[in-house]
C-alpha cells in the first residue's frame, strides 16, 4: 500500500486559476506531509490550468523534484444529464481527463455517475451511466489507466448530489461493467453521509477496490439519526464534521483488516485536512503506521 494526499482543504483556492498554483501545493506538501510518509499527491483535474505539453513536463518535473508520484486523477463526469448530446461531451471530457492523468504519470482516474436530477429515473441514470463508462474504458485501456468508480457524496461544483450516492444504486452500476481497466475508489466517510455501513460496503466491493480515499467525520452533538433528512440519506449537517483520521466515526482497524484480506496495494489518498496542515499530518502519521502494520 502506498499513501497520498489530495488537498482538500485547498481545493477551490487549487482550481482557481488566481489561487494558489500546483506548484505551491507540491512544495507545501514537499515540507509537511512527505516526512510524515506521503509519497504522492492526487490532483483534482481543475488544478491544471495550461495543458499545453510543456506545463504538463513542468508539473511532473516538479512532482519528480519534490520526490511525489500523482497515482489517481480526482474527475467529475456528469453522465446523468437527459440530453445525449451533453452526455457525449462528458465522455470526452472523461477521456481528456483520462490524457491527463496519463500525462502526468498517473495510473488511475475517478469516475462518477452524474448529478441525481429529480426528473431522471433510477433506470435512466443507471443506464446512461453504464453506457457512458463504457465507452471510456477502450480509451482508458489504451493508455494503461484504471477508471474508479467512488462511492461518492458530491462534486464541490454540482448543484445536485451524486446520483450513485446510495449503497444499492453503486453496487447496480459497477454490477454491469466487467472490465480489466474499471474498479472501485472506495471512500468509507462517503458511506456514512449516505446512510450506509461503510464496512458492509467495503465488504461488498473489496475485490475490486483500486484505490481509496481516506478521511474521517466525527460527531459535534446529536447521533447519525438526528442527521438523517428526508429523503432518508445523510447530509452535511455542521454536526457532522471532518477530522483526524483515526479519531473519527469509522473503523480503520477493520478496513485494513478488509484491505489486507483482499492483498490490497494501491494508493490511500488523504481527503482530510480542511481544518488545518497539521490535521493532515497528523492523519497521514495514523495512515502510515497502519500501511506499516498491514505489510
Amino acid at each position: 500500500m502506498h499513501l497520498a494526499a489530495f488537498p482538500k482543504g485547498y481545493l477551490e483556492e487549487i482550481a482557481s486559476p488566481h489561487g494558489m498554483t500546483v506548484y505551491d501545493w507540491i512544495e507545501l506538501a514537499r515540507d509537511h506531509l512527505k516526512p510524515a510518509g506521503v509519497e504522492g499527491l492526487e490532483f483534482y483535474d481543475r488544478f491544471v490550468h495550461d495543458h499545453s505539453p510543456q506545463e504538463l513536463e513542468r508539473i511532473r518535473a516538479a512532482l519528480d523534484e519534490a520526490g511525489f508520484a500523482m497515482p489517481m486523477m480526482c474527475y467529475s463526469p456528469d453522465f446523468t444529464h437527459p440530453d445525449p448530446v451533453f452526455r457525449s461531451r462528458e465522455i470526452e471530457k472523461e477521456k481528456a481527463a483520462i490524457d491527463l492523468t496519463a500525462a502526468l504519470g498517473g495510473t488511475t482516474c475517478r469516475v462518477l455517475s452524474g448529478q441525481r436530477r429529480p426528473d431522471v429515473s433510477r433506470e435512466d441514470g443507471v443506464r446512461w451511466t453504464v453506457d457512458c463508462i463504457e465507452a471510456c474504458l477502450p480509451h482508458a485501456e489504451a493508455l494503461s489507466i484504471t477508471l474508479a468508480m467512488e462511492n461518492h457524496y458530491k462534486d464541490g461544483f454540482w448543484k445536485y448530489p451524486e446520483f450513485a450516492q446510495k449503497a444499492d444504486v453503486f453496487l447496480e452500476i459497477i454490477g454491469q461493467i466487467d472490465h480489466p481497466r474499471f474498479g472501485v475508489n472506495y471512500d468509507p466517510s462517503n458511506a456514512l453521509v449516505a446512510g450506509d455501513d461503510p464496512l458492509w460496503l467495503l465488504e461488498q466491493v473489496k475485490e475490486r477496490v483500486v484505490s481509496m480515499h481516506a478521511s474521517d467525520r466525527y460527531l459535534k452533538g446529536g447521533s447519525l439519526e438526528d442527521l438523517r433528512q428526508s429523503d432518508g440519506t445523510l447530509g452535511y449537517s455542521p454536526l457532522l464534521s471532518h477530522g483526524v483520521i483515526g479519531e473519527g466515526l469509522n473503523d480503520y482497524d477493520r478496513i485494513f483488516e478488509i484491505l489486507r484480506s483482499v492483498n490490497f496495494i494501491g494508493w490511500i489518498s488523504i481527503e482530510d485536512g480542511v481544518d488545518s496542515m497539521q490535521q493532515m499530518v497528523d492523519s497521514a502519521v495514523f495512515l502510515s503506521n497502519k500501511i506499516d502494520e498491514a505489510a
